[in-house]
């Protein structure tokens, strides 16, 4: 092969989180080279219901992709790839935004994922037993599409019958970007009960009450299906094109929900030379681990592993030839922000944090390295134990009536405690992990090293406690950004540079450092996760006492 020198190839990553959009430029290596980041609306009209507007969202990709394009050869811009989290879009007939609340405000159109509006609905979904349920782990969660769908209808009368599409939203972006309806399969599959190789099933629809679905061929939630990283239409329209300031007619990739655009960005890079037990393995040794607001853990296999209590097999939904399974963790970001706000000593934390010019997380890690004595620093929680589940459990109990639960308190009210309880929460949260992997293991998963990205992969004392408690070596990736380098390897899958998205992830997916384990500390966290399945035992104990 005789090498001419060639222009750099860039593709554009664009992230809708919960809270901000972001976009991110990338080198055909997986280097962000340019980032921008916008915050977005969140509305929480009442408790458990959370709200965004499509039309918000649309007007902060655009404004973030101008940004990161910015100077930038056109022409050197070769594909994009979107992903968001799994919230629900609603559009008229006329894909104009309707409302999702009984305020009637159209321009909230969107039902947020971490919306749990929908108990009710669920429940009565879950009571069918329908098989399309064996592959979200025997129960489907209130965060899914079909009883937020099943809340509108029962709720909403005039929206629903007005009516004319429900995107997911990373699918609402494809769509506002080419102006083709086609779905990722990694949505329906994932959030929506569509299968591989059945498709819908009408049975299921029509027995939750949703019938009206079916009878117009599914043109309102999509019957024509992508799989992630494909080519949608004939790229960007000239409208979308101006909106973020690209070239009309570059590639658009069928898109991922965020989570698994995360997992695309790590878990299939090359890890040569770090002496990790899954060098030379299959990608099914790894687990890919999302760690923001909430956490996924995602792992892969040759053939369908059914995972009590943990999402999936769900076929091509992440990596095309391989079956998912998802495990999830409801709230760990957002919960140990909760704890470390709600501490009584949080003022005096912000105030020392801000004199040292640290974040309050980086002050808090140096403050238990100071009160740790001679011990290790997880040591300290010997009497102090959190169960995580302060916003229901996900996997692998997938029981939403879960409490969070904390043994161990004093009167104290120090900076000291408030350490001890933000040390235990973490520790809470990888504790979880264990649970979820060791599930997944039972069932026939052969998993041994984890891949971190996401917010939380850039605290070390997160890091640190999650190879500890799981016995597993950390690889995390170069690029913190692993959500924005996963949707920009969709773009590059899309714009034809790349012959699969294994080669591009291989490419494109950088590792790096690894954390390896202490296992002089096995024995102390062996005894801590007895302690972690105690506590639910005893939430579920002393809840048939009271319900008795």
């Amino acid at each position: 092969m005789h090498s001419k020198k060639t222009a750099v190839r860039y593709y554009v990553g664009i992230d809708v989180g919960s809270a901000s959009v972001r976009a991110a430029l990338v080198d055909g290596c997986g280097t962000v080279v340019a980032h921008a980041e916008q915050p977005i609306q969140i509305w929480e009209p009442q408790p458990d219901h959370y709200e965004q507007s499509s039309a918000d969202i649309w007007a902060a990709c655009c404004s973030v992709t101008k940004k990161v394009v910015c100077g930038v050869d056109a022409a050197q811009i070769r594909g994009v790839g979107f992903d968001a989290t799994c919230s629900l879009v609603v559009l008229d007939k006329q894909f104009q935004p309707l409302a999702v609340n009984c305020e009637g405000q159209n321009h909230r159109n969107v039902i947020m994922w971490m919306d749990h509006r929908a108990v009710s609905q669920v429940e009565l979904i879950n009571a069918t037993q329908h098989r399309v349920l064996n592959y979200v782990g025997g129960a489907m969660s209130v965060e899914m599409q079909p009883p937020k769908l099943l809340w509108i209808k029962e709720n909403l009368q005039e929206s629903w019958e007005k009516a004319g599409y429900f995107f997911d939203l990373p699918d609402f972006l494809s769509w506002k970007a080419t102006g083709v309806t086609a779905r990722s399969l990694c949505t329906v599959v994932c959030k929506w009960t569509y299968t591989s190789d059945r498709g819908w099933d009408d049975t299921f629809w029509k027995m939750i009450g949703l019938e009206d679905l079916v009878k117009d061929k599914y043109e309102k939630i999509g019957n024509h299906v992508l799989s992630p990283g494909e080519a949608v239409g004939k790229g960007l329209t000239p409208e979308a094109a101006k909106d973020l300031g690209l070239p009309e007619g570059i590639a658009v990739a069928a898109s991922l929900i965020d989570a698994h655009a995360g997992g695309l960005g790590v878990i299939g890079a090359d890890v040569k030379g770090h002496n990790l037990p899954c060098e030379n393995q299959p990608v099914t040794s790894r687990v890919a681990m999302i760690c923001g607001t909430s956490s996924c853990h995602m792992g892969v296999s040759e053939k369908p592993i059914f995972v009590p209590g943990v999402w999936g097999p769900y076929f091509s939904a992440m990596v095309p030839g391989l079956w998912l399974n998802e495990g999830g963790q409801s709230a760990t970001g957002k919960l140990i922000d909760h704890v470390v706000r709600g501490h009584v000593a949080f003022p005096e934390l912000q105030s020392k944090a801000a004199a040292s010019a640290h974040s309050i997380y980086t002050y808090l890690n140096s403050h238990l390295d100071l009160i740790k004595k001679s011990l290790p620093v997880g040591f300290l929680t010997v009497d102090l134990h959190v169960w995580p589940d302060f916003h229901g459990n996900r996997s692998p109990l997938t029981d939403l009536t879960l409490k969070g639960m904390v043994v161990g308190l004093t009167l104290s009210r120090g900076l000291d405690e408030l350490a001890l309880i933000y040390l235990a929460t973490i520790q809470a949260i990888a504790l979880g992990t264990r649970h979820i992997l060791e599930t997944m293991q039972a069932a026939g998963h052969g998993i041994n090293t984890l891949f971190l990205c996401g917010g939380l992969s850039k605290n070390p004392l997160f890091v640190q406690m999650h190879a500890d408690i799981t016995g597993k070596p950390v690889v995390l990736s170069k690029e913190v950004e692993s959500v924005l380098v996963g949707a920009a390897i969709l773009g590059a899958c899309a714009s034809g540079d790349f012959a699969s998205i294994q080669e591009a992830m291989a490419k494109m997916g950088k590792i790096g450092r690894v954390v390896q384990p202490n296992h002089e500390h096995k024995r102390f966290y062996d005894k801590k996760y007895e302690v972690f399945l105690k506590l639910v035992e005893h939430q579920r104990e002393y809840r048939s006492i009271m319900n008795s």
